[in-house]
């Protein structure tokens, strides 16, 4: 018998021998269990490959030994790449009120200048516009409250030139209330009370990241509107000044808040801290506040950390420069360096979702951590 002769057709429906119907089953169950693992090859898609929304509610620009601004070539490129939306930028963090007025210009300056990369975000609206187009928003943000002096005006000037968040206190006091460092641990004053509720009246959001735990709980009960905490840790995973404690995280959670994640050394109590410090504030976050109410607020420039040689000699004159001022926290170290050296790539908010992927988290919460809850909460806050 030829080759061809010996090639039967296989038969088939009733007439169909028992291993053929066994290889039939065989391959419908193939094609059923291909089915059910294309979508899970789906969701395990590398977060790199995706284009998901991701704002930093406290990011910064420009490389290690660098001004801010004007931004370089390398910043400017370390930002179109990252997959960031958008980022928290301070452009004023002293209580001078001038300087204040000129962090503002120099800012609003830079964005006109590279028109193409950047967009200055005064509505939520334009960090989706932003993200649509492959620009970075830039929000203009204060971290300190002193520069309004005893002036409620001066807020309306600064909503007016674009700022839309602000901290009430830094880590001492100021005539608005206490920051974290402050031993007396007093609240916010009678001026700081009005200064908040005029904050709420233009749209400008309250973030409490700094201030100290009197002035935490009383910005969250004062606020008509919800408030945020951009850049910190947990007390309960780290027991830090700048860590919040429970009690704060789940206010700030019941009346519609989001606290930021940051990236910072006080992730733990000594050494250089890795993504692993990093998932366990998050995972904490997530308990403590529910899924709605967790984002991040890394505190990081967005170009990764190089740690050259004039690195570290930046970083160590500015730990001296900040406890000569007096403003510095507990721990800061001229060994421990501002970044996580497992996640330090140019894309590390979405290296830090592939993280959170394989340790169960679902992508809808991946998401809101990534940008959706900072969105939601720039919407209730920034309409006048």
């Amino acid at each position: 018998m030829n080759e061809i002769a010996a090639r039967k057709p296989t038969p088939s429906g009733a007439a169909a021998t028992g291993t053929s119907r066994r290889e039939l089953v065989r391959q419908a169950a193939i094609g059923a269990l291909g089915l059910l693992v294309a979508p899970r090859l789906a969701r395990a898609e590398p977060w790199r490959e995706r284009r998901p929304l991701v704002i930093d509610a406290l990011g910064g620009l420009g490389r290690p030994g660098e001004e801010t601004f004007p931004l370089s070539a390398g910043a400017l490129e370390d930002a179109a790449v990252s997959g960031v939306a958008a980022i928290n930028l301070t452009v004023a963090a002293s209580p001078d009120y001038e300087e204040a007025v000129r962090g503002i210009a120099q800012a609003q300056a830079e964005v006109e200048r590279h028109r193409d990369r950047l967009l200055l975000v005064r509505r939520a609206g334009e960090i989706e516009e932003a993200h649509a187009t492959g620009r970075l928003g830039i929000i203009l943000g204060f971290q300190d409250g002193a520069m309004i002096g005893d002036r409620l005006d001066r807020l309306d000037e600064f909503h007016g030139l674009g700022v839309r968040i602000i901290q009430p206190t830094y880590n001492r006091r100021n005539p608005i209330g206490d920051g974290c460092m402050e031993p007396e641990n007093h609240g916010l004053t009678p001026f700081g009370r009005a200064a908040v509720e005029r904050m709420n009246e233009l749209g400008i959001l309250v973030d409490l990241s700094h201030c100290g735990q009197a002035t935490t709980a009383d910005g969250i009960a004062v606020s008509k509107r919800p408030v945020a905490i951009t850049h910190a840790g947990c007390a309960a995973v780290v027991d830090h000044p700048r860590n919040k404690r429970d009690v704060e995280l789940r206010a700030l959670a019941e009346r519609g808040g989001v606290v930021g994640i940051y990236w910072m050394p006080y992730l733990r109590t000594s050494g250089q801290p890795t993504s692993a410090d990093l998932l366990a504030h998050l995972e904490h976050a997530l308990q403590v506040c529910g899924e709605d109410h967790v984002g991040i607020g890394s505190d990081l420039s967005l170009s990764p950390l190089e740690l050259t040689p004039a690195a570290r000699e930046a970083h160590r004159k500015d730990v001296e420069d900040r406890k000569r001022r007096g403003i510095a926290a507990p721990g800061e170290d001229p060994e421990v360096f501002l970044y996580l050296p497992d996640l330090n790539s140019g894309r590390r908010e979405l290296d830090l979702a592939d993280l959170l992927a394989k340790r169960g988290h679902p992508s809808r919460v991946i998401e809101k951590i990534l940008g959706e809850n900072f969105l939601r909460l720039f919407r209730a806050t920034w309409q006048a």
